[in-house]
């Protein structure tokens, strides 16, 4: 029996209702309108029809396979602004559809730069993130495996500190922003995981702190003296480790800057989140950079703005190259910094050269470094712009 609109008593909402090839259906069209359901029964009904001649991989379109990503497991905030951008170019593309030109086409439609934007953003932001919904669907039999073209990345000159350099940073840097530095260069750990450790996972006298990585994995990291330093200068024991002290006045308050409970989650890497704090303390310490000059829209003045050649990232390339300095151990940079594979710590190896290995050791068996020691982040003691 072909499918028939009919209504139910009670709803205005009109409903489909019939076999087709054995199946029975009996659903919503999400619709009161006669012409709109009529529409939509005409397509559940070839549907149906191709799905069960061809199977169900004929059928089952992108959005589809989105909501039941989405639905298999929390994603990040990251995966869903990509998805998001997905849907909206697929659509209900069918899945086994989708092939490299199509992927050419999202780079176009989606990317402001479209085809010029860098082969990095295009697989962070695209690539990525269609891959792993293709797969899923392909596990379920909903189309076959994804295979893309990756872009080629160029490779780029990786940058990190000496530990002079380190020490002129730290030093430059507001107070409210010496541990989260110390912390980073002591520990490898990612800014996002940095940001959003909890005092709770923090062990002292242990020397040891619990991060968690993007995929919801727990790592354990070894605190070194100078990384207990600077934790140790810290006034709060609650809540987030590392705070934000903005400019604005706290409320009711006649003087001072107001602490935050904790960082933004801006969706993005690339330390974001101290990014005007970042800069000061990168020019403040003499690091290489750029002035970056423009006139805002409806302004006659010019707007300078420094940009340094580093980024916070920098400083997990820092410790990766300290480590192998002293270590010469692979295995053990790889289980100590949360990489995955071997083959993506052998970039760092002899990259630091071994004049330094004892000036590395000194750095990070500090323990009276008086500026980090007393960086409690009081914010009457923070700078304007920083944040």
């Amino acid at each position: 029996m072909p499918l028939a609109i009919v209504k139910r008593k009670g709803r205005e909402t009109l409903y489909v209702r019939g076999t087709v090839r054995g199946q029975g259906i009996f659903e919503s069209t999400g619709t009161t309108d006669p012409k709109q359901a009529e529409a939509y029964r005409a397509k559940r009904e070839a549907e149906l029809w191709e799905e069960s001649v061809y199977g169900k991989r004929a059928v089952v379109t992108f959005a589809s396979a989105v909501t039941a990503y989405l639905e298999a497991e929390q994603r990040s905030a990251t995966t869903l602004t990509h998805t998001d951008r997905l849907l909206r170019h697929f659509g209900t593309r069918k899945v086994n559809q989708i092939g490299q030109a199509d992927l050419d086409q999202a780079y176009k439609a989606i990317l402001t730069k479209g085809a010029e934007t860098s082969a990095a953003t295009k697989i962070r932001a695209v690539l990525t993130p269609l891959r792993a919904i293709l797969e899923f669907s392909a596990i379920r039999g909903w189309c076959s495996k994804p295979a893309f073209e990756r872009p080629r990345i160029t490779q780029t000159k990786m940058r990190f500190l000496r530990p002079d350099e380190a020490t002129d940073l730290v030093n430059a840097a507001a107070p409210h922003v010496r541990p989260l530095l110390v912390f980073l260069i002591a520990t490898g750990a990612r800014m996002s995981e940095a940001l959003e450790l909890e005092w709770q996972d923090v062990d002292l006298d242990g020397c040891r702190a619990v991060v968690w990585q993007k995929q919801g994995d727990e790592r354990h990291i070894d605190l070194p003296p100078v990384a207990v330093l600077a934790l140790t200068g810290i006034a709060h024991r609650t809540g987030r480790v590392f705070r934000p002290v903005r400019s604005r006045r706290p409320v009711g308050a006649t003087a001072g800057k107001e602490i935050g409970e904790g960082y933004h989650d801006t969706g993005r890497t690339g330390g974001g989140q101290i990014k005007s704090a970042w800069a000061f303390a990168c020019k403040r310490a003499g690091l290489p950079g750029h002035e970056r000059v423009w006139l805002p829209k409806g302004s006659r003045s010019e707007k300078r703005q420094f940009v340094p050649d580093l980024t916070p990232h920098s400083l997990r390339h820092t410790f990766a190259t300290w480590h192998y300095c002293v270590h010469k151990d692979l295995l053990k940079l790889k289980e100590d910094g949360g990489w995955q594979t071997i083959t993506m710590v052998t970039l760092y190896a002899k990259k630091m050269p071994d004049y330094y290995r004892a000036a590395i050791r000194t750095w990070l068996a500090h323990t009276d470094w008086t500026d980090i020691a007393g960086c409690v982040p009081n914010p009457c003691q923070a700078r304007d712009g920083d944040k």
